[in-house]
Order: structure tokens, then C-alpha cells, then sequence
């Protein structure tokens, strides 16, 4: 009763949320805040409305319908003009950003007298929460400059969240396995864990989309969407469980075989995406209020000056890497500057931060207020000043 209640809520706030502009998860996550999780004005006792593994269970799900349906709806022929300098912030630039966070956090724990190799996973983890970026909130925020902005930089601000969500994700795993003991920390133990992550994950992903759109047809689907809907998310669920079971990144073969069905002339394209955007509205919003309930608003204010930290620090890294990985591609300068100025964080720190909290690990329970409070900073502080940003930088006209 009360999930249908709040999901009824949450769409309502979804749809203001797009009337004044600003992007729907900011609206949602402080529903899930001022919602008492565990439900202390009813007399006696009674248990919490969402536990961490509950949490955790609906945040690997929904991660996996809003991955697929970030490839699905990729075309591939619009973004093939940024596809290089796009993969090339989604990987090195994601990375490194992971790697400079990493060793920040690192100084700051050594100054606290902690143990080097303790922290290390702890520090990764950390990096690799927030590495990644939200197009959707991006594209949400700039709303307003409809039309007016340079749409190869749109493409590539889209183009670059699509595909460094499965670096955050390979590499906020690998964190976690070595902090709960299921490897070491040598280097060639890293290099191999990520290669073999991402390699099968992909090659998984391909093959896995290919066969799809075979088998989702419209001969073998007879052309009915509801047949058509169900099919594919059976196949993508036997896709995911198997990648993750052969050792594998389970996410990034979702990405990769939503990229594949949505560019296949195979398979009703329009059908595939009209089924799954309900699918993955839905898994938003469910982990956005997730994320709410299982964190308590009193550790938001306790963890908001790291977070405002690790935002400013996010901030100085990003701009550098922009600058470096996009130099003499055919951006200008104002250009690079407002891709600097539009790396929002959204679902996948969230995702990531639950699934910690949810773990063995020591530092895990943290981890969920840090990332609210990340992105609650970031969502506020550029909901202000994105598009006088964009104005002020000539990127768009300020009449229409």
C-alpha cells in the first residue's frame, strides 16, 4: 500500500519536476527522505519498510533496466561524429577521475592515521561511486536551451554517460572484492579482474544482443508487443545472470546488448523502446525512493561537508581531464568548458552506494549518505547555474 502510494507520488513529482525544470530524481530522493522508514508513529514495533538487502535487490535490478534501455535508445549513427572523444572521457577520463579521487581520499585518511593498505579499497570505492555521469539529468537541466545548443555537444555529453557507467560499476566491484577478502591487492590482480570484467562483459553483451534480435523478430515475436516485451526481458535476464556467473561485468553486457538491439534492423526498434521505457521509469524511480528510505536525513547533514568536498573535488578533476582528452577534436574552449561544468551524478552512484551498504564491508554503511549527499549538491548547485552558464558562455542565444 505504501509503495503504491509513494510510486503515485513520486510520477506526480516526476511530472512538476519537468514543468519548472529541473531534472525528476531531485524531487524523488527528497520524497524518499522525508518518508519515515521506520515507521515509528505506529505503536509496537513493526519492521522497517525497505531493509538494506531489499534495498540492494531492487537497486541490481533496476541498474540493469536502466542500462539496457540507455543502450537501446543510443543511435549509434548520430554519435558516430563524437564516438572518439566520447569513449575517451567515458574510459580514460572516468578512470582517471576514479584513480585521482582514490588517492585524494587516500592523503586525507593517511593524514588520519589509517592504514594504507586498509583504505585502499575504501578509497576506490569512492572514486568509482562518483566517476560517472547522468545524461538524463544533464539533458533535464538544460531543458530550457531546447534547440539552442550546439548538438554535437548534446551528443557527446549523451554519448559520455552512456558508456562510463559500466567503469564506475567494474571498478566500484572490484573495490568491494578486495575489501571484503575475495582477492589481493597486487597489481596484476587489478589489471586482470578489470580486463576480464570488461572483455566478457562486452563480448557477452554482443553476442547475447545479437542472437536477440534474431530471436525477438517480428517472425518469431509475430510482430505483438506484449509478446515482444516479455521475450526481451527474459533474454536479457538469462543475458545478465549468465555474464555475472561466468565472471563477467553482468551491467555492461546489458548495455552492450541494448546498444545492439537498438541499432538492429531485426527487431521492432520502436516496439523494444516503447515497452522498456515504462520498464526503466520504473526502476528510476523505485531506486530513487529506495534511496531515500534506507538513508536517514540526519547522516545527509552529517556527511554533507565530504560530500561538498568530494563535489568541489570532482569539479577540479574533471576540468583538466576535459581539457586534455578533448584538445584539437573540434570543440572550442567555451565548449569544453560547459562539458567540464556538466558532469551530474545520478543513478549509478546510488545503485552503487546501496549495494556497499548492503555488503560485509566496514566503511559500506557510509557510503549511502555520501552519495545522497553528492548528488543533492550537484543537482542544486548546477540546477542554478547550468544554463546561465551556457548563456554566459555564448553557447546559446538568451531569446528564443
Amino acid at each position: 500500500m505504501v509503495f503504491g502510494a509513494l510510486l503515485l507520488v513520486a510520477v506526480l513529482l516526476d511530472d512538476i519536476a519537468a514543468r519548472i525544470r529541473l531534472p525528476g530524481i531531485l524531487l524523488v530522493l527528497l520524497l524518499g527522505l522525508l518518508i519515515d522508514n521506520n515507521l515509528e508513529a505506529i505503536p509496537g514495533q513493526p519492521p522497517p519498510l525497505l531493509s538494506l538487502d531489499q534495498a540492494n535487490q531492487i537497486a541490481q535490478v533496476a541498474l540493469v533496466l536502466v542500462l539496457f534501455f540507455g543502450g537501446l535508445t543510443t543511435n549509434w549513427a548520430a554519435l558516430r561524429s563524437v564516438l572518439r572523444p566520447a569513449a575517451r572521457l567515458a574510459t580514460l577520463g572516468a578512470g582517471l577521475t576514479a584513480i585521482l579521487l582514490m588517492g585524494g581520499v587516500l592523503g586525507l585518511e593517511r593524514l588520519a592515521g589509517a592504514n594504507w593498505a586498509a583504505s585502499l579499497p575504501m578509497a576506490l570505492f569512492v572514486g568509482a561511486m562518483v566517476c560517472s555521469t547522468d545524461a538524463s539529468a544533464v539533458l533535464a537541466l538544460l531543458r530550457p536551451l531546447a534547440g539552442r545548443l550546439p548538438q554535437r555537444l548534446l551528443d557527446l555529453l549523451e554519448c559520455e554517460s552512456a558508456f562510463n557507467d559500466p567503469v564506475a560499476v567494474v571498478l566500484a566491484g572490484l573495490a568491494l572484492a578486495l575489501a571484503s577478502g575475495d582477492g589481493d591487492t597486487s597489481a596484476s590482480y587489478l589489471v586482470i579482474e578489470v580486463l576480464r570484467q570488461f572483455l566478457l562483459g562486452a563480448l557477452l553483451g554482443f553476442l547475447g544482443g545479437s542472437l536477440a534480435s534474431q530471436l525477438l523478430s517480428a517472425k518469431l515475436c509475430g510482430g505483438v508487443p506484449s509478446l515482444l516485451a516479455v521475450s526481451s526481458l527474459a533474454v536479457l535476464c538469462l543475458l545478465v545472470g549468465a555474464t555475472q556467473l561466468l565472471g563477467g561485468s553482468g551491467l555492461l553486457a546489458a548495455y552492450i546488448a541494448g546498444l545492439v538491439l537498438g541499432n538492429s534492423s531485426d527487431c521492432d526498434r520502436d516496439a523494444l523502446e516503447q515497452a522498456h521505457a515504462g520498464f526503466a521509469k520504473l526502476a528510476e524511480l523505485l531506486l530513487f525512493l529506495c534511496m531515500g528510505l534506507v538513508v536517514q536525513p540526519d547522516q545527509v547533514v552529517d556527511s554533507a561537508g565530504r560530500a561538498l568536498l568530494l563535489v568541489l573535488a570532482l569539479m577540479l578533476v574533471r576540468w583538466p581531464l576535459v581539457e586534455m582528452l578533448l584538445f584539437r577534436v573540434g570543440f572550442s574552449r567555451p565548449e569544453r568548458l560547459m562539458i567540464s561544468c556538466a558532469g551530474l551524478r545520478g543513478a549509478v552512484p546510488i545503485a552503487l552506494a546501496i549495494q556497499a551498504a548492503a555488503s560485509s564491508v566496514a566503511w559500506g554503511r557510509q557510503m549511502p549518505a555520501l552519495a545522497l549527499g553528492v548528488v543533492l549538491i550537484g543537482l542544486l548547485g548546477q540546477a542554478v547555474a547550468l544554463v546561465p552558464l551556457a548563456r554566459r558562455l555564448g553557447l546559446a542565444s538568451m531569446g528564443k
